[in-house]
């Protein structure tokens, strides 16, 4: 820190400057005195009242939930006008909040862009097992493959809403390694656990099962981003969500044999199986 316009001697103890090396002249005669002058400011700004549009000190649930309404607030910005049009002003009249309420929960509008991403992921992970867990019983493996499926195409308002914001975050991941990083998940857990389901309706040993040598892994690169496909098709108009359901199933019967034989209960999906995002391949 430099002297103020004036100031002859040291701001804390008035001793008698050293001379500046380079720049203006220096403020203090020593590090331990500006070191009391940190100490002290920091003393002021404690003692100062907040300003009234300051976000008062929250729980942590609270600020969490507060967190979770910000970030729903990207969610509709960036499904109804893309993501270039979510600045930390226009998210927080979204919100309902002031500025200084998003600066104060996320900092930056990087990390508030990173943030939503991660938040839509745990939404959609949470919802794609809750749906799951409806499934009728006994499950079989088909019935829980195209439940997966489903889960990723927009058959109600929420999954379309989910749909239009990733496509936004796509778009923008192209030129930002951050975001991409987030968006695209280094493993393929959508496709592993897809790939899983049909080797195992293949070891139930159901008639009409896809040829020994089909390679599930091939099959649910293939169906996973055919899924894809056919949501954004729907999204634009383009297919129905009937059409779509028909050429999935269509698929399934190639791969698994008829909708009518069971097979045996799979074992639940692993924690990181429904990660949330469709995939982008």
């Amino acid at each position: 820190m430099r002297a103020e316009k004036g100031t002859d001697g040291c701001l804390v103890c008035g001793s008698r400057l050293p001379a500046a090396e380079r720049g203006g002249p220096p403020a203090y005669c020593s590090r331990s005195c500006q070191a009391k002058a940190y100490r002290r400011r920091k003393r002021e700004r404690a003692a100062t009242p907040r300003p009234a549009d300051a976000p008062a000190e929250v729980p942590a649930a609270s600020a969490a939930a507060r967190r979770r309404e910000i970030a729903e607030a990207v969610w509709r910005i960036a499904a109804g006008r893309g993501l270039e049009s979510a600045s930390m002003r226009e998210v927080a009249a979204e919100a309902g909040v002031s500025l200084r309420v998003v600066q104060y929960a996320f900092g930056s509008k990087r990390r508030l862009l990173v943030e939503s991403l991660r938040l839509l992921h745990e939404e959609n992970e949470r919802r794609a097992r809750d749906r799951l867990a409806r499934l009728p019983e006994p499950r079989d493996p088909r019935a829980v493959l195209r439940g997966v499926l489903m889960t990723f195409l927009p058959v109600d308002e929420q999954r379309r809403t989910a749909l239009r914001v990733f496509l936004a975050y796509y778009v923008r991941s192209l030129t930002d390694p951050e975001l991409a990083a987030v968006l695209l998940h280094g493993s393929h857990p959508l496709e592993e656990l897809v790939a899983a389901l049909i080797r195992q309706a293949g070891a139930a040993g159901r008639a009409g099962r896809a040829a020994p040598d089909t390679d599930p892994r091939h099959e649910a690169d293939l169906l996973v981003s055919g899924v894809t496909g056919l949501g954004l098709d729907v999204l634009h108009g383009r297919r129905t969500m009937a059409e779509v359901s028909r050429t999935l199933d269509y698929h399934l019967d190639r791969i698994l044999g008829p909708a009518g034989a069971r097979g045996r209960r799979p074992a639940a999906p692993g924690r990181d199986q429904l990660s949330g995002a469709p995939s982008t391949k």
